[in-house]
């Protein structure tokens, strides 16, 4: 059983950036979908889209996209994740690591915030108002658990 899925999602994102896979399928939950939107606005990924996976004529898996953004009413969501490379094929993503773990959780006041990589990187948090970057809880003065960093 998996603990850390959270772990996983950053995981099959990271293998998926170095192998230069364009699309990144893995289960979905409302804190991945919220991670998901962060990487959308901060421009690290290109979108995303939720669905189900199904299978086509031959029995090979296919995934079908649902409509909306939403998880309910779905049975056993599907998060696909758009990666994003450069115009000369480079990584957008050079670096994603996990901060607050199942064992060892982080947490931040918005003044204990400090840029990544003095503001090239992003910090993900998961506050009270949802999932948001570093930027936008020193902005809302929010504080939260300190999911990821990415650069």
């Amino acid at each position: 059983m998996m603990t850390d899925t959270l772990a996983d999602m950053l995981t099959r994102i990271r293998n998926a950036s170095r192998i230069e896979r364009p699309v990144v399928d893995m289960a979905a939950s409302r804190l991945k979908l919220g991670v998901a939107e962060v990487l959308k606005n901060e421009g690290y990924i290109l979108g995303y889209q939720i669905g189900v996976m199904g299978k086509d004529e031959t029995g090979h898996p296919i995934f079908q996209p649902s409509e909306g953004t939403s998880l309910a009413g779905i049975k056993k969501p599907v998060l696909r994740i758009f990666l994003k490379y450069g115009p000369q094929g480079e990584r957008v993503i050079q670096h994603l690591d996990r901060v607050s773990k199942p064992g060892c959780r982080v947490y931040r006041s918005y003044r204990d915030l400090k840029p990544v990589l003095d503001g090239l990187g992003i910090s993900v948090l998961s506050t009270n108002k949802g999932v948001v970057s570093d930027r936008q809880a020193r902005r809302e003065k929010l504080g939260g658990e300190l999911l990821c960093r990415v650069w």
